[in-house]
């Protein structure tokens, strides 16, 4: 068609150069060349090359050339219904994930047209947090220190505070030391029924009485304390009362009436005083799970409650006060006297114990219970009765006072006090003196 016959004339097909790139002009249509004798040339019909290198038929003007149908694909796998349970699993064993490489910087990259770009500044390297175990120790340091405060304040709250060193005129002066008053009454107004039957005290016996009454000092040199029994049946005299027996005194005026006997008789002025029942007695010495006490002789005294036998062993809270009231002996009051000192050595030693200083929960029940039971003077604190009990944890000098006699009088059967004696005595302790030791009473 339009002249051009693909088999006698060959189209001679145009590409255009590739842009911007100059090439040679554009060819023109040239004709057939003319074969020699002047024959017309002959044009070879539209051959297809096969891959295969087969020869294909030549095709005529109107044919065209055969398309290659392109190769089938094989059909779809049929779909599989879903899995109605779940796949049979294998367990895998655990392996740890290798640790993460340290940072590396990345190599350079290659070099770049223009200007460097700027690099990326590097995180700083993240400092260690340091410990600080010192910080710790003294953050523990006063945890306890304020709980030690708290601990103190609570059990001086705790004490039951009396008049008990109330002036007077005549008063005895200060004296060097420090002295303490300690007593021990035979009030029942806190026992129950059940705890008055169990420590053997009976009913109400009229005016509260004083079982037991010691005379504390301790020198300011820092020498051995030394603590002095004074019977409670001494014949002294009491003020407004004239003569009676020592522990009359607190029947008829109380703590501030016995303070003045005891400073009048003796001239030895007293800075502390303090005062247990029974109910507390006891409670002490069972918080304390006992006291060991060598009995120096058998007891037997059911109006104390006790039957011990003689030899070393360990007193519950009842036997121990059996034993620091009781008369049933040969002696009477001066074997009392013994058997409250060698209570108060046992005691002493009980409390000052590594075992019992080292428990907490030892340490506190005994100091709750001791502040709970006792009676002080109004200015007399929890520190005050703590250096007490320092005072008197080593080696002290018991004894008591140089006895005279015995005499029956309106009172009743009192003890007498050596008079030669007791004077320098007493003397000894107001001046803050060692006692000479020919006159200890061992």
């Amino acid at each position: 068609m339009n002249g051009d016959d693909p088999q006698h004339y060959a189209r001679a097909r145009r590409v255009p150069p590739p842009p911007g790139r100059p090439g040679p002009p554009p060819m023109r249509r040239q004709g057939p060349r003319p074969m020699p004798g002047g024959q017309p040339p002959q044009i070879e019909p539209t051959q297809v090359l096969r891959r295969d290198g087969r020869q294909a038929p030549p095709l005529a003007y109107s044919q065209a050339p055969p398309q290659q149908v392109p190769p089938r694909r094989p059909p779809p796998p049929p779909k599989q219904p879903p899995p109605t349970h779940a796949p049979t699993q294998r367990p895998v064993p655990y392996r740890e994930d290798p640790p993460p490489p340290g940072r590396r910087r990345p190599p350079p990259g290659p070099p770049q047209d223009g200007p460097p770009r700027a690099r990326r500044p590097e995180p700083p390297p993240r400092r260690r947090r340091k410990r600080h175990p010192f910080r710790w120790f003294l953050v523990l340091v006063l945890v306890l220190v304020l709980a030690t405060v708290g601990a103190v304040v609570q059990l001086d709250r705790s004490l039951h505070r009396i008049p008990a060193l109330a002036g007077y005129s005549g008063r005895v002066g200060d004296t060097p030391g420090t002295n303490w008053l300690l007593v021990g009454s035979d009030g029942r107004g806190d026992l129950s029924e059940d705890q008055t039957q169990e420590l053997s005290t009976g009913g109400d016996v009229g005016p509260e009485r004083t079982d037991t009454i010691l005379l504390v000092h301790v020198p300011s040199s820092g020498g051995k304390t030394t603590m002095v029994s004074l019977p409670r049946d001494s014949y002294v005299d009491v003020p407004g009362q004239g003569k009676d027996k020592l522990n009359a005194s607190f029947a008829i005026g109380g703590p501030q009436l016995l303070v003045q006997t005891v400073e009048n008789a003796t001239g030895v002025h007293l800075d502390h005083y303090a005062q247990i029942g029974f109910g507390g007695f006891a409670g002490v010495v069972d918080t304390l799970g006992g006291i060991d006490i060598c009995v120096p002789e058998p007891i037997d005294d059911p109006l104390a409650g006790i039957n011990l036998a003689a030899g070393c062993q360990t007193l519950n809270g009842p036997q121990a006060l059996g034993f620091v009231r009781s008369r049933a002996t040969a002696m009477a009051d001066v074997d009392r006297m013994n058997h409250q000192r060698l209570f108060m050595e046992a005691l002493l030693k009980k409390v000052s114990s590594a075992g019992t200083l080292a428990n907490p929960f030892t340490l506190w029940p005994l100091a709750r219970d001791i502040a709970g039971s006792l009676k002080v003077d109004q200015k007399d604190h929890i520190w005050d009765l703590a250096m007490l009990g320092w005072a008197m944890r080593g080696e002290t000098v018991a004894t008591t006072v140089p006895i005279g006699g015995f005499e029956d009088t309106d009172s009743g059967n009192v003890l007498l006090w050596d008079s030669e004696q007791a004077s320098p005595f007493f003397d000894a302790l107001a001046k803050d003196q060692a006692i000479p030791d020919d006159l200890l009473t061992k």
